[in-house]
């Protein structure tokens, strides 16, 4: 496996770790900067807003640019605005430097991933696809506890701080072991952008990353106000903060793991069976956030149910959309964040109406419900039983491949 893969991978490590670090940073930031739990929570939502807009567009843009300064310009803007975001005593050029610094990370990742699979034969392109997704789920296991720590000890400040000085070595061996060719170098003609967007907004599609945003929305509408439900409702200490990070991490690792090795073969069986399982888990979170030996015990299980299904989510969406191929990654990129959008912001209204710590926990359980509709439904719609048959569940996906 070429170096320059491992290279992407610790970019990519870099920037998970700022995208998902804020859930144990959002009561300092909020003490800091005078403003609200729900407002701190919006500077997750305003990363996973760059990039739902930055992942389509920018992979069109990167369709036609040379790789490796794509990738510099792209790791340059996000080391910037993460210095910036460690010196403002705004709140809104926080905000605005999240915005920015995710559409740096929207356009990273539509070129990291096609020069990697580029870089391998055949046989290695999916190891080494996952060796540059692997560095998400190392930045839930290592990095998001490791800024939690240093946020504890030295603020908030010095996790910002910590992520741009782990992107300067990808920056430098980016610059030294990747091509500089161009993105469209795979010896055949790339797609219309007309086409693609066909095969995008189909019938068989559409729903399909409806129930990944909802999926997702579910997951990160806990995760962002897992420290002050922790702290505040389970009545753990802050020592205990980045422990449960770690947790959820290790637990998201694991599902991640086990779903790529089976969601080809069973990938409505994996949704489904994940989608009903997590419905139910974050109802017994909401229940048990008072019990911190059973809460603890259910963060890794829910880290790993919600990032094990969103990963069969995604090799579903790339699997019906073969005609696809610049803009497949790009569209369950949107959809994954705009989950991690309006997740916080659904949870920061609950906390904003009173409703208490636990309200968001109760929303996600309630965003689940709703994939769960969205896939019922769409599976009803999708095949009308003959006489005498049965209508499929919502476990079972129609003849045309419908979820």
């Amino acid at each position: 496996m070429p170096i320059a893969v491992y290279v992407l991978g610790l970019a990519v490590f870099a920037q998970g770790t700022s995208e998902f670090m804020l859930s144990g940073l959002v009561s300092g930031i909020a003490a800091d900067l005078d403003v609200s739990l729900s407002a701190a929570g919006l500077l997750t939502s305003a990363f996973a807003v760059g990039m739902v807009v930055g992942a389509p567009l920018m992979a069109l843009s990167s369709r036609t640019w040379p790789r490796r300064r794509a990738l510099l310009l792209f790791l340059a803007v996000f080391v910037a605005v993460h210095v910036v975001g460690a010196l403002t005593p705004s709140y809104e050029v926080l905000l605005v430097t999240r915005f920015v610094g995710a559409l740096a990370n929207a356009g990273f990742w539509a070129v990291a991933l096609t020069t990697a699979v580029s870089m391998v034969p055949d046989r290695l392109k999916g190891r080494a696809a996952a060796v540059v997704v692997g560095g998400v789920t190392i930045a839930c296991v290592v990095g998001v506890p490791a800024g939690a720590v240093l946020g504890e000890r030295w603020g908030w400040r010095s996790a910002f701080w910590a992520v741009a000085i782990v992107s300067l070595p990808a920056f430098l061996a980016v610059l030294r072991s990747i091509p500089g060719g161009r993105g469209t170098d795979t010896g055949a003609a790339p797609v219309p952008v007309r086409d693609e967007l066909r095969a995008l907004t189909g019938p068989r599609l559409r729903p399909v990353l409806l129930t990944m945003a909802l999926v997702q929305g579910a997951t990160f509408c806990t995760f962002s106000y897992l420290e002050p439900l922790l702290t505040r409702e389970t009545g753990l200490g802050a020592g205990w903060v980045p422990v449960s990070l770690a947790l959820f991490g290790a637990g998201s690792f694991a599902g991640v793991t086990v779903a790529g090795r089976i969601a080809d073969a069973r990938p409505v069986a994996v949704v489904a069976t994940g989608m009903t399982a997590l419905a139910l888990g974050w109802a017994a979170l909401a229940l048990a956030a008072g019990r911190p030996a059973l809460a603890l015990a259910l963060i890794p299980l829910l880290g790993m149910l919600a990032f094990g299904t969103g990963t069969a989510l995604i090799t579903r969406v790339l699997g019906l959309a073969s005609g696809a191929p610049t803009l497949a990654g790009a569209f369950s990129t949107t959809a994954f964040n705009l989950g991690a959008t309006v997740g916080p912001w659904a949870g920061g209204l609950a906390l904003d109406a009173g409703f208490g710590y636990r309200a968001p926990v109760w929303v996600s359980a309630l965003l689940m419900v709703l994939a769960l509709l969205v896939a019922a439904t769409t599976t009803a719609k999708g095949r009308r039983p003959r006489a005498g048959e049965r209508r499929p569940s919502a476990v079972h996906r129609s003849a045309d491949g419908r979820l």
